[in-house]
């Protein structure tokens, strides 16, 4: 299985290393990823966990589920549906993330398309030094993003890397409908919103987020003497200054305040999750009804 290994796919992007690849190489068709490899996914009209695993080698595709319960992992039932906005759905990002803390990586990582979101970024300077990705509601957009199914422990993990930049709120279906490639409806599903706010242009719209991570650096230096007093005079020395001092970052998200570029989100307040809706969406996803095998 090595051709599927995410070196060999091309996956090696780690953001939180490489602050300009920001935000990686994100997955573009359903996947399992598993040991630092990423095992394709045949799209069944079924619930996810009985999708069909390429396991390489194997004669005869098993079922996601079963391939999780031989590897002693929790099965997609049992999991937790979260948008990744990011590099939260770049595999490099992701495997880093967990195998330095020594959580295992598999979980399934499915294109889905998402109805009432658009990606911008955040008003901060993250940690690495790159400003990160960030979801805004649009009720106008349909946006193709990445869902992680996460168990407990990963989930854990997301939470402790993203707070307290990032607030996580529960996007319900019926309000914001989420198509898997199989066309099935997801019943719900976690996202992280900024808790700085959204970073805006000069007009007050959110600017789009996702692209490439130099050239928004560029631009910004272009558009604030400040910044490029504080990170200039280029995007390697933005990340470097940043990256290496949280006294520089804390300035240069001050900065954005400063010259106008910030609007809140207080649309996701009302979704914020909390213990008790944790608890009781443990049996995410739910289905808006059964869909035959095609």
């Amino acid at each position: 299985m090595t051709h599927r290994s995410i070196e060999a796919l091309g996956f090696t992007d780690v953001p939180a290393l490489q602050p300009l690849t920001y935000p990686g190489r994100i997955i573009d068709e359903p996947v399992l990823l598993s040991g630092k490899k990423l095992l394709a996914l045949r799209v069944r009209r079924q619930r996810l966990g009985n999708w069909l695993v390429d396991c390489g080698g194997v004669p005869e595709k098993e079922t996601l589920d079963s391939v999780l319960d031989r590897l002693g992992q929790a099965s997609t039932g049992s999991r937790y549906p979260v948008i990744s906005v990011g590099s939260n759905a770049a595999p490099g990002q992701v495997s880093h993330k967990f195998g330095r803390i020594g959580i295992a990586d598999e979980m399934p990582m499915i294109p889905v398309k998402v109805r009432g979101v658009s990606i911008g970024l955040s008003a901060h300077i993250s940690p690495a030094g790159y400003v990160a990705s960030a979801p805004y509601l649009d009720p106008e957009a349909e946006t193709p993003l990445v869902v992680t199914w996460l168990d407990a422990a990963q989930l854990k993990v997301v939470d402790d890397t993203e707070f307290p930049g990032y607030r996580r709120a529960l996007l319900p279906g019926d309000a914001f409908p989420m198509t898997m490639p199989s066309g099935e409806r997801l019943g719900g599903a976690y996202i992280y919103f900024s808790a700085y706010g959204m970073l805006a242009d000069r007009n007050g719209a959110p600017r789009p987020g996702g692209g490439d991570q130099a050239a928004l650096l560029r631009e910004l230096l272009t558009e604030s003497r400040a910044l490029r007093e504080l990170l200039g005079p280029d995007p390697e020395s933005w990340v470097r200054r940043a990256g290496a001092d949280e006294a520089v970052r804390d300035n240069g998200t001050n900065v954005f305040r400063e010259e106008g570029w910030l609007t809140l989100q207080p649309e996701f307040l009302p979704y914020e999750s909390d213990d008790s809706e944790l608890r009781l969406y443990d049996h995410l996803p739910a289905l808006d009804g059964s869909l035959p095998e095609s």
